[in-house]
């Protein structure tokens, strides 16, 4: 198969099989005479373990380890997705039941209208990654938090967020470009106060969980985007700040 009709069949972009034979997590096992990509049933198998692992919230570089670890087999792959897939019903079973209670104690905070978002955070802003985070993280107990915490927010307190954030990353790049290492005590200093200031306006952020949001700057082509837009190279000097100072908290 080639990558459009794989990307048809899994329900992802090109751009994301692109993106995992460029870092070696799913290199397809032919190529035609033009150079284009086909996939063999061998590769929709490992494709789809790619998937059932992302769906389970695994960064990539772990589902590489996972994937390629020799002593693994198809069996124990799927016991482990198995057991991870019954632990997640068991937490989003609470967890429903956690915000069914919600909704009849509490009534809907003050939430920005579309306008107010645009006006906020600028033309980057899209109610699709709104969608898409939900999709991805919301049956995690961090989203949850930050669902209860954001519903009460104002605009002012948007306003507030979106300065703090924006002074912290300018202190990040304005570091990179001076030449300060990212695992220098001071870059690990300010990504501490990111780490802070996720926990201060969102959910609980112990270094561990902050560490892979430092990966996933680095891996998530979007994330990357953000800081490159910032500075060129900033997606990996904050990764690199940011698991620094998780081991250093470790």
């Amino acid at each position: 198969m080639n990558v459009g009709e794989v990307a048809a069949l899994a329900g992802v972009t090109v751009r994301t099989l692109h993106h995992y034979d460029r870092i070696g997590l799913l290199s397809p096992s032919g190529r035609t005479s033009a150079g284009y990509r086909q996939y063999s049933t061998t590769d929709l198998d490992r494709l789809h373990q790619v998937l059932l692992y992302r769906e389970l919230g695994f960064p990539l570089d772990e589902v590489a380890t996972l994937l390629d670890d020799p002593s693994a087999d198809p069996e124990a792959h799927l016991r482990r997705q198995h057991r991870l897939l019954r632990d997640r019903l068991e937490r989003t079973s609470a967890m429903v039941a956690a915000v069914e209670k919600e909704m009849e104690a509490r009534s809907m905070g003050t939430a920005l209208t579309p306008e107010e978002k645009f006006e906020v955070f600028g033309e980057g802003y899209s109610e699709h990654y709104e969608a898409e985070a939900a999709d991805r993280w919301g049956d995690t107990e961090a989203w949850s938090q930050s669902q209860r915490r954001t519903a009460a927010y104002s605009k002012q307190d948007w306003v507030r967020i979106k300065e703090e954030r924006d002074e912290i990353h300018g202190r990040l790049a304005e570091a990179m470009r001076s030449g300060v290492p990212a695992e220098s005590d001071s870059a690990m200093d300010v990504a501490e106060e990111h780490r802070q200031h996720i926990a201060r306006w969102f959910y609980d952020c112990p270094p561990a969980m902050h560490a892979g949001l430092g990966r996933m700057y680095a891996a998530d082509e979007r994330f990357t985007a953000t800081y490159e837009e910032i500075a060129p190279g900033l997606a990996q000097y904050v990764s690199t700040a940011v698991q620094a100072n998780a081991a250093r908290h470790g």
